[in-house]
């Protein structure tokens, strides 16, 4: 990790524990937002542009590919432009260095992650973590939080994005905030509470949380909506299948959530197909990355075999 702006140890995945041995996540560092070119004013530091803002991003993470999905839906591929990091994770975080799928780092030129978040901020502490949404302009990370990045994309784009997709529409906004705030920790975090758990305790409690909310979920889906909302897909969603897609070919073998596999739940599987073929949805899933990277991570794997299933062609994933 980073401390004054040098990087002082070797990756580690977990940074901090609870009193229960559960597994801590880290806050994001830079919060900063977009706002469209219509809505600025003279004091506003960042402004939506076309070829302006670029994005970090790593195929194995799902927040990153939150905000690969929301871009994609918003139609701004050709607004903004993307690097993708290699999905094993060094001894210095995340890297470029050509694995097939990954990219160099086409604005900065940086070898690791981190080098990108000193010339941001010189003095920084804390882990350099994807996604990252950065501007060329002024040479500094505008975000790193994926939820805010979600909503900068779906709404700070103006014109210049595809407004046929409001992926956080005013009347849901209360609805889809309270429905987060039961998913996120119980199963977005809840898979990585239970495979960074440090004690037996803390990974019975995650592996519960995960399975009690795949069952809720799942009942949810059983009235024949298309999405967690009816028939507008929203940012729920996205955070939603993000953990799904990976559950099966990470989640289930190397976080030892193994209770089920998602082919188990005939509405939460039918539901990952539907997600699938929305526009440009596909093309931010990348099934070797996310094998690749999350049996590499040596504190759960130190022998960092990459196991050959599932077998995942019944989504159109090899």
């Amino acid at each position: 990790m980073l401390v004054d702006g040098k990087w002082v140890e070797n990756w580690q995945p977990v940074q901090a524990t609870d009193e229960k041995g559960g597994f801590v996540r880290q806050t994001s560092t830079f919060r900063d937002w977009i706002v469209p070119a219509d809505q600025a004013t003279e004091d506003t530091k960042f402004v939506a542009e076309a070829g302006r803002y670029h994005l970090y991003v790593a195929y194995i993470c799902p927040w990153a590919s939150r905000t690969l999905m929301a871009r994609s839906l918003k139609g701004l591929e050709d607004v903004i432009s993307v690097s993708i990091v290699t999905p094993v994770i060094t001894d210095q975080g995340w890297q470029f260095d050509g694995f097939p799928g990954s990219t160099e780092d086409h604005i900065n030129g940086v070898t690791y992650m981190h080098e990108l978040y000193t010339k941001a901020d010189p003095n920084i502490s804390g882990r350099a973590t994807v996604p990252v949404l950065w501007d060329k302009k002024t040479g500094t990370i505008v975000n790193n939080e994926s939820a805010d990045i979600v909503r900068i994309l779906n709404s700070g784009f103006g014109e210049l994005a595809n407004n046929d997709f409001d992926l956080y529409p005013e009347a849901l906004q209360a609805d889809i905030d309270a429905l987060n705030e039961k998913v996120y920790p119980n199963f977005n975090n809840g898979v990585y509470r239970a495979g960074f758990a440090t004690t037996q305790a803390a990974y019975d409690e995650a592996y519960r949380d995960v399975f009690a909310t795949l069952e809720w979920l799942e009942q949810r889906l059983s009235d024949g909506r298309s999405f967690l909302f009816g028939d507008q897909f929203t940012e729920a969603d996205i955070r939603l299948f993000v953990t799904l897609i990976r559950f099966d070919a990470a989640y289930h073998g190397i976080f030892k959530c193994n209770l089920h596999m998602l082919r188990d739940y005939r509405y939460l599987d039918a539901y990952v197909v539907r997600v699938l073929d929305l526009p440009g949805i596909r093309s931010t899933v990348n099934l070797a990355h996310i094998k690749k990277g999350y049996y590499s991570i040596k504190a759960l794997n130190p022998t960092r075999i990459v196991p050959l299933g599932p077998d995942m062609s019944a989504y159109g994933l090899e």
